[in-house]
């Protein structure tokens, strides 16, 4: 006989740790970018890429607040939420990057190309992850009605 095993919910503590960890990590990253050393630290990296931090910016700034909004209230539908939020800014930032394209890299093997294929896979998959996460949502909501 099999038996079905449903998905536990870790601990809140648990889940507490995660999400100040996550907003930690996104707020190093922040200061990676705009403070030590800095983006434009990066050799590859070209002068173009300011007019993609915008969304790069919001993107993270999201991932804290969702993050610090959960530590304190985390129901299931308000992390999937939360999720659709930082999804969407995730794809906006992808899709900033992927128009301004702020990469140049040396000869030799066609690394543009790949970056390009990489940022394409990675739209469609963070679109696909928030169209998934919305209907999540949906349902659950529908399910409360």
């Amino acid at each position: 006989m099999s038996q079905i095993q449903t998905a536990r919910r870790p601990s809140a503590a648990a889940r507490r740790t995660g999400y100040v960890i996550a907003a930690g990590i996104n707020a190093v990253l922040l200061w990676l970018i705009h403070g030590w050393p800095g983006w434009d630290a990066v050799p590859f990296l070209t002068q173009d890429m300011p007019r993609a931090l915008v969304a790069i910016d919001a993107s993270l700034i999201a991932g804290i607040v969702a993050n610090v909004i959960q530590v304190w209230w985390d129901p299931p539908w308000m992390i999937k939420l939360c999720a659709c939020v930082t999804l969407a800014f995730g794809l906006a930032s992808l899709i900033a990057v992927y128009q301004v394209f702020p990469f140049s890299f040396g000869p030799g093997f066609d690394w543009a190309l790949l970056a390009r294929i990489l940022l394409i896979l990675a739209i469609v998959g963070t679109a696909i992850a928030l169209a998934v996460t919305v209907i999540q949502l949906a349902a659950r909501r529908g399910m409360r009605s």
